[in-house]
């Protein structure tokens, strides 16, 4: 089974902008003028273009898309190192930072909102990663 990741995004390019410079992936293809294929993590991340206001499953749904800062209960973790440059280059290409980088026993972690209002984290996994957190682990 393959697992693929899709965003929806009001502005494809600004989004490729953001997810190649700021994360390091790379555009694997264009399939038209509002979707984008993007490489390099573990599941291909999939950039599809919807209009703010939108109905996400037709007209008779009462949500509507928005690109403000919106929760969710399924977000992204990008596993990085060097975590404090990488937050400051997706500052800097309009992610929000929306509290100090924490320290962790498995290491260090950011959580973050791209300019869409998708909440992400990134992780900077330190001696065993998540091991560190099982008792009498090795």
């Amino acid at each position: 089974m393959e697992l693929r990741v899709c965003l929806d995004v009001d502005d494809l390019e600004r989004a490729i902008t953001f997810y190649t410079q700021g994360l390091g992936l790379r555009l694997g293809r264009r399939l038209g003028d509002d979707w984008a294929e993007l490489l390099g993590a573990s599941a291909p991340l999939d950039l599809l273009v919807e209009p703010p206001g939108s109905a996400p499953l037709g007209e008779s749904r009462p949500a509507r898309r928005s690109y403000e800062r919106h929760w969710t209960p399924v977000h992204l973790d990008f596993v990085v190192t060097g975590i404090d440059e990488r937050v400051r280059s997706l500052v800097g290409l309009g992610a929000r930072l929306e509290r100090p980088v924490q320290q962790r026993r498995w290491g260090r972690m950011a959580n973050l909102a791209d300019p869409f209002g998708h909440g992400f984290d990134l992780l900077e996994f330190q001696g065993r990663g998540y091991d560190e957190i099982l008792a009498g682990g090795k």
